[in-house]
């Protein structure tokens, strides 16, 4: 069975750009427009891994990861950012929220994808 994705991206071109690179890889991507939508959507679907930008409208990755990881449901849920931000602190701030990788955009899908693979340990 294909692992289930959730997408955190509130823009439209990076979406479909995400959705088709790991379509293409064989998972099954469902999309959210930003924090506060992959939070929902997150807490209500059954995801094996999300993968979010991190400045976007509403709710930013980050507070989605730290309203996710209060949830005991969610607290080993796979996260992996991906954004144009490259701080070092930001990145640090990232993983003490709990996320599980780092992707720049622009991003290379095979690094997107061999990224994923490695977080859920295929």
């Amino acid at each position: 069975m294909n692992a289930k994705l959730l997408t955190v991206e509130d823009s439209a071109s990076l979406r479909f750009t995400t959705k088709v690179t790991l379509t293409d890889a064989g998972y099954e991507v469902a999309e959210a427009v930003n924090g506060a939508e992959g939070l929902e959507m997150a807490r209500s679907g059954d995801y094996d891994l999300v993968v979010t930008d991190l400045n976007m409208p509403v709710m930013d990755g980050l507070t989605m990861i730290e309203e996710l990881r209060k949830s005991p449901a969610h607290a080993g849920l796979p996260i992996v950012f991906l954004t144009s931000e490259s701080d070092a602190d930001l990145r640090a701030r990232a993983k003490a929220a709990g996320a599980s990788g780092w992707v720049t955009k622009p991003f290379d899908p095979d690094n997107l994808v061999k990224v994923i693979n490695k977080v859920l340990g295929r």
